[in-house]
């Protein structure tokens, strides 16, 4: 059974409907730029790093916590000096690793099959430069730059900071070395998606606190180092 439509009624709103339509698509839109959550950040204060044993001291910020490098530490007594500087609050970390040069180290090396495998090897001073910038060179795929710069502390300690532009797993690399005794070397991680525009807050904050640690840093073996 059909029901009486009332067709007069319906093409009485017509008009109404055009014009409305009329306007919505006339109407001036405004696009919004990308926006981020607003970071609090911590008042800066520093709190030495002095362990018995360690052939470095430096000042860290105490808004951080420094831990023994899990990858090695338990399973590697060659590699007994590496640390960790965690930054809970911005998912971040900074890796540090120390070799002894003429000493032994683990490395991976390729196997004939592709595969690497950890072999015990020496530490030569050339060979760690070369390798410190090689890996700041795989960041080249997804890096918009990459710029190296030597510094040199009023502590006497000479190095190379790498900053690395783009979308990198890593944007601050540095390295420091006496050339004959000691090589030093750290990276800055956060455990997120790389996206260089919502972490470039937090890594212009961390910088300062990189520079700290830098020109804070000694040799506690080296002739004329803090004992």
């Amino acid at each position: 059974m059909m029901t009486n439509f009332k067709w007069p009624i319906v093409l009485g709103l017509w008009p109404v409907a055009c014009c409305f339509f009329l306007l919505a698509c006339n109407s001036t839109y405004t696009s919004k730029k990308t926006g981020y959550f607003k970071i609090d950040f911590p008042e800066r204060k520093y709190m030495s790093f002095q362990k018995e044993g360690f052939p470095y001291t430096f000042e860290y910020p105490v808004y951080a916590q420094v831990i023994k490098d899990s990858t090695y530490f338990d399973q590697d007594v060659h590699n007994p000096y590496w640390i960790n500087i965690d930054f809970p609050q911005f998912s971040g970390r900074i890796f540090l690793s120390y070799k002894a040069i003429g000493g032994q180290s683990t490395y991976k090396v390729k196997q004939a099959n592709g595969v690497y495998k950890d072999s015990l090897g020496i530490n030569v001073f050339d060979f760690m430069v070369n390798d410190a910038f090689k890996l700041t060179n795989k960041n080249e795929s997804v890096a918009s730059s990459i710029k190296d710069s030597l510094f040199h502390t009023q502590n006497g300690i000479t190095g190379v900071f790498f900053r690395v532009g783009g979308n990198a797993a890593t944007a601050k690399q540095f390295f420091m070395s006496d050339t004959t005794k000691n090589f030093f070397r750290g990276a800055l991680y956060f455990d997120v998606t790389p996206n260089a525009d919502s972490l470039k807050p937090v890594q212009d904050f961390l910088q300062k606190d990189i520079d700290h640690l830098i020109n804070t840093f000694k040799w506690t073996n080296s002739a004329g180092s803090v004992k």
